[in-house]
């Protein structure tokens, strides 16, 4: 259900209790009901895969716990905890499904070895940007298809944030040609990493806050992580020397916000109706304050920190491309749900993409 239908059903759900105060019986009968739900108090746990108030993501999951509060007049708490304070950053789908937390931030690609498909509704590499990626789960399907698919893990996904177009990660040598992945460990998750295996290279899975030091201890020769935002927070400038783009693995990462399935059931028709609302105004907020400091920070790393800024080679990129679209057409062939959510994948980037070259590319061309 979208945040806007359950806002509508928690509207009149209100409006059916008070029509019945309104009824035969006492009024204090009939206002028992309303009383008691809205005197009851939840306090809730959220586990997360980021560093404790992680610039964007980390600060986004605290700022949707405040609203949810404030909305509800206090009726719903969530104590946010950092990856490795409640659960380690990689636990926290089973965390969620299994109710040791009630809910969870993170990222569906994580869970890909879970289910292989999940990785559609966090980042498909050469797939679709934030604003399409959206359009996709709220109209045009993507969302019933991820509630379904995560269903069978006792879990309820929202969407919760956007990191926005990212850059394509950090090296410490130069990258003139497909050669220069042969061996290259490099810390990529989702799809991408397989992408990264078949193009040659080593991919390595590792939470945001272990990153740094793999990479400065020479356990990883490069990485992904983000964007200038995070990528500057992390210091990421200090140990490697090349900064690549575009970010061909991840041109829009969709964040999850999941809840336990029975810890959402347990929850008055309002209270759910805030959680979807507080989602996607963090979904909104976020992808627009990665937006805003990107730039600002891509700036900053360049002129204060003399980072060198190039592109992939276009023989490197066309590789990257033709493998993605081998490993997607392959996930396809998992089971019926993994086709369903692959086709309707396909089918909106491509009318995305075919909307996008008179619109947002072409303005860009005159602009």
């Amino acid at each position: 259900m979208s945040a806007w239908k359950s806002f509508v059903a928690a509207l009149m759900t209100l409006m059916t209790l008070s029509l019945g105060a309104c009824g035969g019986g006492s009024n204090e009968q009939a206002e028992a009901p309303i009383e008691a739900a809205m005197s009851q108090v939840f306090e809730w746990k959220m586990a997360t895969t980021w560093p404790k108030n992680l610039p964007g993501m980390g600060t986004g999951a605290e700022r949707f716990a405040r609203a949810v509060e404030a909305m509800s007049a206090g009726r719903l708490k969530i104590q946010v905890y950092g990856a490795g304070e409640l659960v380690p950053a990689l636990d926290v789908f089973d965390a969620v499904s299994g109710g040791a937390a009630e809910m969870g931030h993170g990222a569906a690609y994580y869970w890909r070895g879970k289910l292989p498909v999940a990785a559609f509704f966090t980042a498909v590499p050469f797939g679709m940007t934030p604003p399409e990626m959206n359009a996709w789960i709220e109209w045009g399907g993507g969302l019933q298809l991820w509630r379904e698919a995560y269903a069978p893990f006792n879990l309820y996904p929202m969407v919760a944030g956007n990191t926005n177009v990212q850059m394509g990660g950090w090296f410490n040598r130069e990258i003139n040609s497909l050669d220069d992945l042969k061996g290259l460990k490099m810390r990529i998750p989702g799809l991408a990493g397989e992408v990264w295996q078949r193009a040659g290279g080593t991919a390595v899975v590792l939470p945001g806050g272990e990153v740094f030091t793999s990479l400065q201890r020479g356990a990883i020769d490069a990485t992904e992580w983000v964007g200038p935002y995070n990528d500057l927070a992390l210091g990421l400038h200090s140990i490697a020397d090349y900064y690549y783009y575009p970010g061909w693995h991840e041109p829009g990462a969709v964040l999850e916000a999941i809840v336990n399935m029975d810890a959402w059931n347990s929850l008055p028709a309002d209270l759910q109706a805030i959680l979807e609302g507080a989602a996607a105004a963090i979904n909104d907020s976020m992808t627009n304050e990665f937006s805003a400091r990107n730039a600002i920070s891509l700036q900053t790393l360049v002129e204060e920190h003399g980072v060198k800024v190039r592109p992939f080679p276009e023989d490197v990129i066309n590789r990257l491309r033709e493998i993605s679209e081998e490993i997607i057409l392959e996930t396809r062939e998992e089971d019926d749900l993994s086709r369903r959510i692959v086709d309707s994948f396909l089918a909106f980037r491509e009318q995305a993409k075919t909307y996008q070259q008179v619109s947002d590319i072409a303005y860009a061309d005159i602009r």
